[in-house]
């Protein structure tokens, strides 16, 4: 774990917003280092140089992300988004099969199920969710961190009691890896943009399976899911890979080259030091909106608070310098490593005019 010295030396070294900005739960801001490899991948197209770096990235991604998801890289897919991924966790089931899910989560991790027609999705209130896996349940699906408001998934509660039914679990973790400590292991299926708390540019979302693939089939694969890639560009690829590569899209080459450095920031930082950080400053916020008579949805331990009601002062926040959003009337905050006290204390001080 970094010092607080050196953490917040490594931020002020890579951070230079021109606003207040606490919108992070919609997209992060990006390192200075991600904007250089960004514009250097840029430049290798632009001069027609060899892109071989470009495709080194993509695996260092890998690597790196299946650090901070506590699997082997073996387990790690990259694709473009969870939406996709949620695709091929949808296409595996039976007909019929019950899916129970947390209402109102992100579309992302609901949609392809819906759209599916015959299977029984099954949506409980996010704390009742636990209780209500039962027999029959084949796979519960869920966001670790709720994006509309914060709250935060019992997952181990939830894994306990789906083991105890046989059905499957799918977290979305893409309001929650870079700053929540992950454990992918722990669950058959998991998945996160890249564009969040991760810190990088829109364009990729990973996607961690079973060993044995949890009987995915690669229903999306292309020439990069081929044990040799270079080897599948004609014809139906002969072979597949023999890991979660398998389950890889076409990969956004310029958005890997950017990805790789704010991965390596977040490691260098440490989770533990960011999740410490991010909920300090969550906390600093509930504790001032309650001196101000504001009760936010309850979500203890979250870098994500929204306050029911303030939701359309978004715009006057906005022209105030000060960036968030509004989600379904309420507005919400969301803290990330280049945040300060003085950011939480601007916005209360904007909130209370």
């Amino acid at each position: 774990m970094e010092t607080t010295e050196t953490f917040e030396s490594l931020v002020r070294a890579e951070f230079t917003p021109k606003t207040t900005y606490l919108n992070t739960a919609s997209n992060s801001l990006l390192p200075a280092r991600t904007v250089t490899a960004l514009h250097e991948a840029a430049l290798l197209r632009a001069e027609g140089r060899p892109l071989t770096p470009l495709y080194e990235d993509v695996e260092a991604c890998r690597a790196a992300y299946a650090r901070l998801a506590g699997v082997p890289a073996t387990r790690v897919a990259a694709g473009a988004s969870v939406a996709a991924h949620t695709g091929v966790i949808a296409a595996s089931l039976p007909a019929g099969a019950e899916v129970l899910t947390a209402e109102d989560d992100f579309t992302s991790v609901l949609n392809p199920f819906h759209v599916r027609g015959d299977l029984k999705v099954r949506s409980v209130p996010l704390e009742r969710i636990v209780e209500s896996v039962r027999p029959g349940t084949t796979l519960v699906a869920v966001s670790a961190a709720q994006s509309a408001d914060g709250r935060v998934a019992d997952l181990p509660a939830l894994r306990e009691a789906a083991r105890e039914h046989g059905a499957r679990t799918y977290v979305d973790f893409s309001q929650a890896a870079g700053w929540l400590p992950m454990d992918a292991g722990a669950y058959d299926f998991t998945a996160a943009v890249s564009f969040k708390w991760l810190l990088g540019p829109h364009g990729t979302a990973f996607l961690t399976v079973p060993e044995d693939f949890g009987g995915l089939t690669p229903l999306l694969a292309g020439w990069t899911a081929g044990e040799k890639p270079w080897d599948s560009c004609y014809g139906p690829v002969a072979e597949l890979a023999h890991s979660a590569r398998r389950f890889d899209l076409t990969h956004a080459l310029f958005t890997f080259a950017g990805l790789r450095r704010s991965l390596d920031l977040i490691e260098e930082l440490g989770v533990a030091a960011v999740h410490a950080h991010d909920v300090a400053l969550a906390d600093r916020f509930r504790a001032g909106l309650a001196t101000l008579g504001h009760a936010p949805v309850p979500a203890p331990g979250s870098a994500i608070v929204s306050v029911p009601g303030l939701g359309d002062r978004q715009p006057e926040l906005s022209r105030a310098g000060i960036e968030l959003s509004n989600r379904a009337g309420n507005l919400r905050a969301s803290f990330h490593l280049y945040n300060t006290s003085a950011d939480v204390d601007r916005l209360l001080d904007v909130l209370s005019g």
